[in-house]
């Protein structure tokens, strides 16, 4: 019952939040870096923080009681987020260019000691003016060098009306192990002025980058519409629905948790072994990678909420030499690294993996990236060749969650303007 609590809680805040951002750490004392994902929008040109439901909401734990002095700037950035775009920061922001994190509480009651630090953006002192990619760093001792967080986000002006469909029938295989992604976009106004070549259309699936399509032509150009359908590019694997553990509690175990206990100075939570799902599709309602903090017996989970080591297990009678494997996630930011690169122990002959995570319900995958010798995929849009076919497999049934986003640049302009963005989901 609380696997379902916790799966519905997470879809009515994907409506209502609405999009996307990503988030990565630098520094190990850093820990659960959430934003709520949301598409900021430039309202009569400025995005000032006014309105509760057009700001992010940005928030971090440090594991300890000290108090640190971190400062967060702001840098506008190019369509692929690559680097910084060419204006100046008095072009694209309005009042200050740093300001200081001055909101923060330390754990109370919790084993482990933690203070937990959070502030809203934009705001009355850093007012955004034009839309596109941006990335806030954060750091510490007003020293830009000693960079502990970072968050990548969008700044929308709706100007053009985005169409999308998710579809079973591909070029590679009908009903099989992939989706194709259609992308119509519409221009309200007859009178726009542009070339097909100015726009840059990119699709991602379940808030992932290392799967991103970019496109800098459509397949078709219609009388103020570009179409990019039947696009080979737009192929992504299905994958599987994602697993789900619930560490909710210290005192008994959660969903998918074998047991929870108390050693060596920490909470520990098992999770069951988990097994290899692939050749059948087994529908289980998931929250598309996403989680949420939450803790029983406590009022304020952000303060009160433990730190616990979860642990997983995925029995293997012998290790895949051809490429590693991880857990993937927004636990983990959707990102592959040490911190989620699982381990193969010939005694047991077993993967593992064990994180300090904070209470609360998690969806997780098993990604696998062969070596850079091994034999690309197939699907031109994942030269890294990274697939949950090892572990979960691939359907094409899966419910996945697209988000298209559009960029324009004119002739003669100087940045990537954001001029729609929509979320599909891949309703079958």
């Amino acid at each position: 019952m609380r696997k379902i609590t916790f799966i519905f809680a997470l879809l009515a805040c994907s409506w209502t939040l609405f999009a996307q951002t990503h988030t990565r750490t630098f520094d190990g004392r850093i820990r659960t870096l959430r934003v709520a994902r949301a598409f900021l929008v430039l309202d009569n040109g400025v995005v000032d923080g006014s309105q509760p439901d057009n700001t992010l909401q940005i928030s971090f734990d440090e594991m300890s009681h000290d108090v640190h002095f971190y400062t967060y700037t702001v840098h506008h950035m190019t369509a692929d987020r690559s680097r910084e775009s060419n204006l100046l920061s008095n072009e694209y922001l309005s009042g200050f260019t740093t300001r200081d994190i001055t909101d923060y509480e330390h754990s109370v009651n919790t084993n482990r000691e933690y203070t937990h630090y959070r502030f809203e953006f934009p705001n009355e002192e850093m007012v955004l003016t034009k839309s596109g990619n941006y990335l806030l760093t954060v750091y510490e001792d007003n020293d830009p060098d000693k960079k502990v967080a970072e968050v990548d986000f969008c700044v929308v002006e709706p100007m053009v009306k985005i169409d999308a469909k998710v579809r079973s029938n591909t070029d590679i295989e009908f009903n099989g192990r992939y989706q194709q992604v259609d992308v119509d976009v519409s221009f309200h106004n007859s009178d726009f002025s542009y070339q097909p070549n100015e726009f840059i259309v990119m699709v991602t699936q379940n808030n992932r980058l290392d799967n991103a399509v970019t496109l800098n032509q459509p397949t078709f150009v219609e009388r103020n519409k570009l179409r990019y359908i039947n696009n080979k590019s737009l192929i992504f694997e299905g994958g599987n629905e994602y697993r789900h553990f619930d560490a909710f509690s210290t005192y008994f175990a959660g969903t998918g948790i074998d047991r929870v206990f108390f050693e060596g100075g920490d909470y520990h939570a098992p999770l069951f072994a988990d097994e290899c799902t692939k050749g059948t599709y087994i529908f289980n309602p998931d929250a598309d990678g996403r989680y949420l903090v939450n803790a029983e017996r406590t009022e304020d989970s952000d303060i009160e909420a433990e730190y616990v080591w979860v642990h997983w297990t995925l029995p293997m009678a012998n290790p895949w030499f051809d490429g590693a494997l991880y857990i993937g996630g927004d636990l983990f930011g959707n990102e592959m690294g040490l911190v989620n690169r699982m381990q193969y122990d010939a005694e047991t002959q077993s993967y593992w993996l064990a994180a300090l995570v904070k209470q609360g319900g998690y969806d997780y995958q098993y990604w696998f990236v062969p070596k850079a010798t091994h034999q690309p995929s197939t699907v031109s849009n994942q030269p890294s060749g990274t697939t949950t076919q090892r572990v979960d497999g691939s359907y094409w049934q899966t419910e996945n969650e697209y988000t298209v986003y559009v960029y324009w640049r004119p002739f003669g302009a100087r940045y990537d303007r954001l001029v729609g963005a929509r979320i599909q989901k891949s309703t079958l």
